[in-house]
């Protein structure tokens, strides 16, 4: 049995096609938010982890929920909003239940997770260092797409001078375009940085980040 994905679950209201209204949706994804959530904690209970590692990854899970569902509650107002912000946090419960075995951060304006901009360009800073001497590289969320990207209006991250090498210190800034979103929308966005070892990745982890605009 494979551990649960990233958007792999979905309410039974999805589309809307059940909920009267934004308002009834915002609940039906709350409810759903902690539901599969138990998910994520059993797998978690599976890896049979040190105490401390164990009760990091649980803490990381229910603050998760509670930042979620209180985006979901007063953040989205449409039915794709709701959709944005409740999809980014069954990535970050993934991404929590996997754990973070390197160093790794992604900083929109000095906050993470769970930021507020403004439309624009707006600088995305992303810092990793590996264990044990290993270097760190920007890396791919999937063979076709360097970044996940789900947002309710247009947001793409500028790729013409991304940096390519490893470094034993990633530290660098990449700018999200953002010109075209306007006050509301929302956008959720993955990075992917992978732990390299005599030139071979030996491991990755995502981030995701969710914006505000404002």
């Amino acid at each position: 049995m494979a551990m649960p994905s990233d958007n792999s679950f979905v309410p039974d209201d999805e589309n809307s096609e059940r909920a009267p209204n934004v308002d009834s949706y915002r609940i039906t994804c709350i409810d759903f938010i902690k539901d599969i959530s138990r998910d994520y904690l059993d797998w978690v209970d599976r890896y049979e982890l040190p105490d401390d590692e164990d009760k990091k990854r649980r803490t990381e899970i229910a603050s998760i929920i509670e930042r979620t569902n209180d985006w979901i509650a007063k953040v989205p107002q449409t039915f794709k909003a709701v959709d944005v912000v409740m999809n980014d946090g069954i990535s970050k419960m993934a991404e929590a239940t996997a754990g973070k075995p390197f160093q790794i951060g992604v900083f929109v304006n000095k906050k993470s997770g769970y930021t507020v901009t403004s439309p624009g360009i707006i600088d995305v800073n992303i810092k990793a260092t590996g264990r044990e001497g290993r270097k760190a590289k920007l890396g791919f969320h999937s063979k076709e797409e360097r970044f996940r990207f789900e947002t309710t209006g247009t947001a793409f991250f500028d790729e013409t001078s991304i940096p390519e090498g490893e470094f034993d210190l990633l530290d660098i800034n990449l700018k999200l375009n953002a010109e075209k979103c306007v006050q509301r929308d929302v956008i959720s966005f993955t990075v992917v940085v992978s732990e390299i070892q005599d030139g071979t990745e030996s491991d990755r982890r995502g981030v995701s980040t969710i914006t505000h605009i404002v």
